[in-house]
C-alpha cells in the first residue's frame, strides 16, 4: 500500500515526517549545493552546455512522469501558475513539463481575451472552469493575474476593478486551496537587455514572429509601468498561504531546469512506475482477405 502523500504547505495541516524527503526535494538540495561551485569574483555563471542540459532535462522529465502517476494514484488536484514578463520563457518551460506527460492528466490552460459575455461575469469565473478535478494537474500559461498586469497597465480595467482584484485574489486562492487544490505560482524574471534580444530574435525568425504581438511591443514602451504593477501585485498577493516563487530567466536552459526541480520538490511523491510490460503475441492468421491497397488514398512521398 502506498503511503499517503505529504500535503502541500497551503493545505494547512499536512506535515512531512522528520528526516523524510521526496525525490524532488533531494534534487533541489543537490542543485543548491552545486551553486557553491561557482568561481569567486565572476558575475556570470558558466554557460550550460547542450549535452548537460539535455541530460538533466531527461532526468527531470522521468521524475515528472513519476509525479504524474502519484497525482493520478492519490487523486491530487494541482494548479501551477506561470506569470512574468513577455518573452521570459514561460511557454518553453511549460512545454518541457507537458511534453512527456499524459495530456489527460496534465493540461495547459492558455486563455485568450475574454468575450463580451465573459466580461460581464465574475472576474474569476472563466478561470474556475479550468481548475483540475481529482488526478489532474493544470498549467496556467498566464492566469487571473492578467488583471494586475496587462489589464492594469494598458487600461483594460477600471481602477475600482483593479483594487477589487487585489483585495479578492488572496481570498480566492485560499478558497480554492481549502477545497483541496495544491497551488504553486511562478514569476519568470528577465532583464531589459535579454528581453530586447529575444524580441529581436522573434522579429528575425519567421517561425517565431507569431509570438510577438502588438501588446508585446507596447510592453517595451511601458517597462517601468509593468515593473510597478508587478511590485504592487507581489505586495498584495505574495502571502504565506500562497507565495510567489521567482525564476531567474535570463538563461532559458537554467530557468527550465530550476523551475522543474523546484516544482518536483513542492509535492512529496513516490515512484509508482509500472512493472515492465510484456507484449502479447500477435493474433494468428485468419481466413480474412484485406481489400487491395489501390483502394486507399496515400499521402504523396515528397521526401
Amino acid at each position: 500500500m502506498a503511503k499517503k502523500h505529504a500535503k502541500h504547505p497551503t493545505e494547512g495541516n499536512g506535515k512531512q515526517l522528520a528526516g523524510e524527503t521526496s525525490p524532488g526535494q533531494e534534487m533541489l538540495k543537490l542543485k543548491e549545493g552545486k551553486k557553491k561551485d561557482k568561481k569567486k569574483g565572476k558575475g556570470k555563471t558558466k554557460k550550460l552546455s547542450r549535452k548537460v542540459y539535455e541530460q538533466e532535462l531527461i532526468r527531470l522529465q522521468i521524475e515528472l512522469v513519476k509525479l504524474q502517476e502519484w497525482i493520478k494514484h492519490e487523486g491530487l488536484k494541482v494548479v501551477v501558475v506561470f506569470e512574468g514578463r513577455d518573452a521570459a520563457g514561460k511557454g518553453g518551460t511549460i512545454q518541457r513539463i507537458a511534453e512527456c506527460l499524459n495530456p489527460r492528466i496534465c493540461r495547459i490552460a492558455a486563455l485568450g481575451k475574454p468575450s463580451d459575455r465573459e466580461k460581464t461575469q465574475w472576474y474569476f469565473q472563466r478561470y474556475v472552469a479550468h481548475l483540475p478535478a481529482a488526478g489532474e494537474m493544470v498549467l496556467f500559461d498566464r492566469s487571473w493575474y492578467n488583471r494586475a498586469g496587462v489589464e492594469r497597465v494598458m487600461g483594460f480595467c477600471t481602477y475600482q476593478e483593479y483594487n477589487e482584484f487585489l483585495r479578492s485574489c488572496p481570498e480566492f486562492e485560499c478558497m480554492i486551496q481549502r477545497s483541496g487544490i495544491i497551488l504553486i505560482k511562478y514569476w519568470f524574471s528577465v532583464s531589459d537587455d535579454e528581453q530586447e534580444r529575444r524580441f529581436q530574435d522573434r522579429i528575425d525568425d519567421p517561425t517565431k514572429r507569431w509570438k510577438l504581438s502588438p501588446m508585446d511591443l507596447k510592453s517595451r514602451e511601458k517597462w517601468i509601468d509593468y515593473s510597478k504593477a508587478k511590485d504592487d501585485m507581489f505586495a498584495a498577493t505574495d502571502i504565506e498561504d500562497s507565495p510567489w516563487f521567482v525564476v531567474e530567466a535570463d538563461d532559458k536552459k537554467r530557468a527550465r531546469l530550476n523551475c522543474i526541480t523546484h516544482l518536483l520538490s513542492m509535492i512529496s511523491y513516490q515512484d509508482l512506475t509500472p512493472e515492465p510490460i510484456v507484449l502479447p503475441p500477435r493474433q494468428q492468421v485468419m481466413s480474412y482477405e484485406r481489400p487491395p491497397l489501390a483502394m486507399q488514398k496515400f499521402v504523396p512521398a515528397a521526401f
